[in-house]
């Protein structure tokens, strides 16, 4: 009997939500062994089974292209902020006053890359505007970790108390967060059966990694994805410059009423809404799922979320790395069992959002065959806990000294543009991704050319 490679765990954990089989994968996904994502828990292997995941699903929708996944360039992409450069300058990684501190009693894990959040972990904490990291450093040295980070979340700030795994595991929030599925695609309703666009149009009202990852990865595949931001909250240029291929991107300000009534026209021709704001901070401009279920039944809506949307954290603020300090993860990757340490890559926020993006593609294709208003979710703290629980072992790693044939030079209008290609590849399908290197905010509030005809859209209420 030929030698059948097995399925990548994550992957067979995921099938029954994609509705695909161990058969499927075999004939349609090639993923080639190996792991270049040196880690004490199995990156690699998250890594590679989400890429893996959206690629099948955005090839199912298309028709059933064979996927090729090459962990070399997985890991690549997944480091795409540390590797990408503009005019041959690197990324800016992360901002001064954000990164770990020692504490009388542990360690803290703060977040300030983006001014508002510095401000508020500044004004937390008594500090003047201009204080400096060593400053920040000798008044962490005389607090406690869990006021830091009692006093800091009570300001809207971002800061968490390093946790090892066995206090995480056992606590609330971690209870809460092992109801959630890693990736949840399910219907509600009984709306009609809708087609699929050529191009389907994705309203992404996501910020920062996952959420931006979510929507490339579905611009790649061959959506019209619009990102829209509030031009109260700039955007790190070389963030965006990393997720942004593919899309267009404009600023809407909610607070005016004719802007934000242009958003919900917008919301009223499109096929998909990703959301990547807390768990109710958009109910107020009548953009809450729930609500849009109700009034738009053939909206697939996206969630995305750092904790999950239930547990005492639920409402609370989350990044990437801020998620590793809580769960475990950071001591577990420490280097010396004593000084916190971090996984190779943001890998929470990219395999999280390749799940997202592969549970939207997914409720395209049911959605056009079965009817039913459909719902996708996925949330940083669950993708953390299948990392920590999974008992996959990756590949030994070979760590790439010369990541530069997985990347791509781009002449563009801000200079020579230094990237990762994307993760996969589809047969038949693009090799690069598009729009490579446009501006922030740079389009107008509108939809692409139109695509040819379909179902009229659905109009909802005005909030």
């Amino acid at each position: 009997m030929p030698y059948r490679r097995a399925v990548n765990p994550l992957l067979r954990e995921l099938l029954p939500a994609l509705r695909l089989d161990e058969g499927h994968v075999a004939a349609h996904l090639d993923l080639r062994p190996g792991s270049a994502l040196p880690s004490v828990l199995p990156v690699s292997t998250l890594a590679c089974g989400a890429v893996a995941a959206a690629g099948l699903a955005g090839a199912v929708l298309r028709g059933g292209d064979r996927v090729h996944v090459d962990p070399r360039q997985v890991a690549v992409s997944f480091r795409g902020d540390q590797l990408q450069s503009l005019g041959g300058v690197g990324g800016s990684g992360f901002a001064p006053l954000s990164g770990f501190f020692e504490t009388q009693d542990g360690w803290v894990r703060t977040h300030a890359n983006y001014p508002h959040h510095r401000a508020r972990l500044l004004r937390a904490l008594g500090l003047g505007e201009d204080t400096t990291r060593d400053e920040l450093t000798a008044f962490m040295a005389a607090a406690g970790a869990s006021e830091v980070e009692d006093v800091v979340t009570a300001e809207h700030g971002i800061a968490v108390r390093v946790r090892p795994l066995a206090e995480w595991m056992g606590g609330e929030q971690a209870r809460a967060v092992a109801t959630h599925d890693v990736l949840a695609v399910t219907t509600t309703g009984d709306a009609a059966p809708a087609p699929v666009r050529p191009r389907p149009r994705v309203l992404d009202l996501t910020r920062v990694i996952a959420g931006p990852v979510a929507t490339r990865t579905l611009a790649f595949l061959g959506c019209d994805v619009l990102r829209v931001d509030s031009p109260h909250l700039p955007e790190i240029e070389a963030q965006h410059l990393e997720t942004g291929p593919g899309k267009r991107s404009t600023l809407v300000d909610l607070h005016d009423e004719h802007a934000r009534r242009r958003l919900h026209e917008l919301v009223d021709e499109a096929d998909v809404l990703v959301v990547g704001y807390r768990p109710g901070a958009l109910a107020a401009y009548g953009l809450d799922p729930d609500a849009l279920a109700l009034t738009h039944p053939h909206l697939v809506c996206a969630t995305l979320t750092a904790w999950t949307p239930s547990g005492p954290w639920g409402g609370r603020r989350g990044f990437d790395s801020i998620v590793q300090a809580a769960t475990g993860i950071a001591l577990l990757e420490s280097r010396d069992d004593r000084t916190p340490g971090a996984l190779p890559a943001q890998a929470l926020d990219h395999a999280t959002g390749y799940l997202l993006a592969a549970g939207v593609l997914t409720a395209l294709r049911r959605r056009a065959v079965e009817g039913g208003t459909w719902r996708v979710s996925a949330h940083l703290a669950r993708t953390a806990h299948w990392l920590l629980q999974s008992d996959a072992l990756d590949a030994p790693a070979q760590a790439l000294d010369d990541p530069s044939p997985w990347m791509v030079s781009t002449p563009t209008d801000l200079g020579e543009l230094v990237q990762s290609r994307p993760a996969f590849q589809v047969d038949d399908g693009p090799r690069e991704f598009t729009r490579v290197g446009h501006r922030w905010g740079a389009d107008a509030a509108e939809w692409s050319a139109p695509q040819g005809p379909v179902d009229p859209p659905v109009r909802g209420r005005r909030p």
